[in-house]
């Protein structure tokens, strides 16, 4: 599996990059996980929207879907100009937005819950219900004996580890440094992204879901005092393989 961050920022972008996106890819299928604000933007950097098999949108917060709309109208278009023909599958809860996720015979929406085994292309994928303030899930993707997990918006909880048990790559969110609790919030610190890669037994951890303020490196030094794995700071179009 390729993964590239397309966007790794917590609540809105940073000038010129985006929120939440991420573009996996193996055996010239793409999943597009999470779209959120810049990502159409950002993801044509990498590769044609015409290109994008499947969405999967782990909740309804804006910064994890909000460009779902200008994604709608690009495929519109490129339907019209006779680019594409096929109507795009948009994976997600059921939820307030979900009947939003069909426009016309452009795109259209799949639901799932946690007990929903997805299977994209030669993707596997699982689900675990979050600690979030909306309706929000962690995801497992397997493919070719590799495990990718992602854990989307939430705050620390037992079951996290056992979900994401022995994964090649875990991107977690980390929206807080280590001496902020985050958990009326429904999200992660640097400690606790740490220790969940460590208890998980994680073989690389992804920081991702980033703070707009101090001094971002902290978190890895943070994270490091918990987890004796790779740690890798998410950035702007960065390319990782598993």
């Amino acid at each position: 599996m390729k993964v590239t961050i397309i966007g790794h920022w917590g609540g809105f972008p940073k000038a010129g990059e985006a929120t939440s996106g991420y573009l996996i890819e193996h055996d010239n299928y793409r999943l597009l996980l999470e779209c959120g604000s810049g990502v159409i933007s950002s993801v044509q950097k990498v590769t044609d929207i015409g290109k994008i098999d499947s969405v999967l949108i782990s909740h309804y917060h804006y910064d994890h879907c909000c460009d779902i709309g200008p994604l709608q109208y690009a495929r519109q278009i490129k339907t019209l100009l006779g680019e594409i023909n096929t109507s795009l599958p948009i994976y997600a809860p059921e939820g307030e937005f979900f009947k939003l996720l069909k426009w016309e015979n452009y795109t259209y929406g799949e639901s799932f819950d946690k007990d929903s085994i997805l299977n994209l292309g030669p993707f596997e994928i699982s689900f675990l219900k979050n600690n979030h303030p909306v309706l929000s899930y962690s995801i497992k993707i397997k493919c070719d004996n590799k495990i990718l997990s992602f854990t989307s918006d939430t705050s620390y909880f037992d079951e996290l580890a056992d979900f994401f048990k022995n994964s090649d790559l875990l991107i977690a969110e980390c929206s807080f440094y280590s001496q902020m609790d985050g958990t009326q919030a429904g999200h992660l610190n640097s400690s606790q992204a740490g220790m969940l890669a460590e208890k998980s037994k994680s073989e690389k951890l992804i920081l991702t879901h980033l703070p707009h303020f101090g001094s971002i490196d902290d978190l890895v030094s943070q994270a490091k005092e918990q987890y004796r794995g790779e740690i890798i700071l998410a950035s702007y179009l960065l390319e990782v393989n598993i």
